[in-house]
């Protein structure tokens, strides 16, 4: 047992030589050196996003704009503050004086308290109120001018001129008369007690709930050779409508029984005429016509001693 545990003694002088020659002519190992890192710009640009780089230039131009505009305003509007200076003793006491001048107009003078004037108030200049201003009494003014909008409980104004244009919500009266240069237009019922009226357009139908009274003088009229010996004729009416009563008397014959000239003149008159009765009724009447006047005439002669008359509308 003892021969098998003791080292092998039999290595000799040149194998040991051997092994030291080859351990000394082994290569050393020269250390890998690593790549240094490169933190040039060109490659730190290239690693970021197109998009955030364009959004940190839009952050920047906005930046610059801002400046701008801030510096723009603040030349273009200067400081307006107003630099307050306190009144002494002295200035106070000189305002218990009859006439007084306090400051120079390029002061301003702030009273922060309330005041009460027992007298009279005169402003030379503009007077700029920027709250609202309430008034006791009566205000005269020469005249007014108001940008806004304003609520009136009671006006009463002598002369009223309107550029614009007007709404009224509640009803309009008007004690005297009105005087409408344009048109009117009315969307509602107009009643009125009396309308004088020149000329009326209508372009709907007309609907009456009564009758139509033609007003305006009563024509004249003269005789005809129709009305024969002895006759006669009358006229009642107007130049629009009326009646012509006729007497024929003895030997009557063709022709006219009467003209009745009008009061004023027609443009182009448009005359219907009826007979009342039957005597009027056998006979063969006609009319002659022009602007000024019209006549009643028959082709035969009417029955001697007969009465008779004839209803007329004239339209133009």
């Amino acid at each position: 047992m003892e021969e098998e545990n003791k080292p092998e003694e039999n290595i000799s002088v040149d194998d040991l030589e051997a092994i030291e020659t080859s351990e000394e002519n082994v290569p050393e190992e020269t250390p890998v050196q690593k790549p240094k890192r490169s933190f040039s710009l060109q490659k730190l640009i290239g690693k970021l996003n197109i998009y955030l780089l364009g959004f940190i230039l839009l952050i920047i131009i906005a930046g610059v704009a801002s400046f701008f505009a801030f510096y723009k305003a603040k030349v273009a509007n200067p400081d307006s503050s107003v630099k307050s200076t306190a009144l002494d003793q002295n200035t106070m006491d000189k305002l218990k004086e009859t006439d007084v001048k306090v400051g120079s107009p390029k002061q301003t003078l702030s009273v922060e308290s309330n005041a009460i004037f027992a007298g009279k108030v005169l402003i030379r200049d503009n007077l700029e109120v920027a709250g609202q201003i309430k008034v006791g009494g009566s205000l005269s003014l020469p005249g007014i001018s108001v940008s806004g909008t304003s609520n009136f409980d009671h006006v009463q104004v002598n002369n009223l001129q309107i550029a614009g244009n007007t709404t009224i919500q509640g009803q309009l009266s008007v004690q005297k008369g009105m005087s409408v240069s344009g048109p009117l237009s009315v969307g509602g019922i107009l009643t009125a007690s009396s309308l004088n009226i020149q000329t009326l357009q209508i372009n709907g139908d007309i609907l009456l709930n009564r009758h139509i009274d033609a007003g305006g003088g009563t024509p004249s009229r003269s005789n005809g050779g129709a009305l024969g010996s002895g006759g006669t004729s009358s006229i009642s009416g107007t130049d629009t409508a009326g009646t012509v009563n006729v007497n024929i008397g003895g030997g009557p014959g063709a022709g006219c029984f009467a003209t009745i000239n009008f009061t004023q003149k027609f443009n182009s008159p448009h005359i219907a005429i009826t007979p009342v009765g039957s005597a009027g009724g056998d006979i063969n009447y006609y009319i002659n016509k022009s602007s000024s006047n019209f006549s009643i005439c028959t082709s035969s002669p009417a029955p001697a001693g007969s009465s008779f008359a004839f209803d007329y509308i004239v339209i133009d």
